[in-house]
């Protein structure tokens, strides 16, 4: 059995092994025991996803360019998900072919900015009552959804997508997915940070 450390106090359990959080709570903890039903790898990627949330807003070099500017965020990547071909190119997922979006997957630092949070800026930098496009981008690829890492992301987009629903803030009927997040194909490496290498800051 690995030698487990316990670095962090109620209500919140942190055990590490070897620098790397394996469980958030002692429920997390009896699971990687012998018979718990999850292996310590399990539960260090279910870690990892909960720092993860991908969002799909229209051409992802202005999605990621926002979510890059915010504070907490710590990595965010343009690529491709929610399709089926394996690693699609940028021209097989414009074909439209595919069923992949283009999309943001976006690192955070939980302690300094909430998913709630991040679901507000998604909301702040598209207009999601926009069916399959985003202004002039037009097709699948260019659909609003959110891929939930899990259950607890899933609901709490739902939430938020409620809330915006009944402000009246828009008149139109929100097109936004909420869908499981799907295997994620980072883009051609000209796509990432594309507005800095053209020199547009906004």
């Amino acid at each position: 059995r690995p030698k487990l450390d316990l670095i962090a106090v109620e209500p919140w359990l942190v055990f590490y092994h070897g620098g790397e959080a394996l469980a958030r709570s002692l429920l997390d903890f009896l699971q990687i025991l012998p018979g718990g039903g999850l292996s310590i790898g399990q539960v260090g990627k279910n870690w990892i996803d909960a720092m993860k949330a991908t969002f799909a807003a229209g051409c992802f070099w202005g999605v990621e360019a926002a979510f890059r500017k915010r504070d907490g965020v710590t990595s965010a990547i343009s690529g491709y998900t929610g399709g089926a071909l394996p690693n699609p190119t940028y021209e097989q997922v414009c074909s439209g072919t595919t069923g992949h979006a283009e999309a943001v997957e976006v690192e955070f630092d939980p302690e300094v900015v909430s998913f709630d949070e991040l679901m507000a800026l998604f909301w702040e930098i598209h207009n999601p009552t926009q069916k399959d496009r985003q202004g002039p981008d037009i097709g699948t690829q260019y659909r609003s959804a959110v891929f939930a890492h899990g259950d607890d992301q899933a609901l709490a987009a739902a939430a938020s997508k409620a809330q915006l629903a009944s402000s009246g803030q828009f008149r139109d009927n929100l097109a936004t997915e909420i869908v499981p997040a799907r295997p994620f194909y980072r883009a051609e490496e000209y796509h990432q940070r594309y507005f800095e290498k053209m020199g547009h800051h906004r």
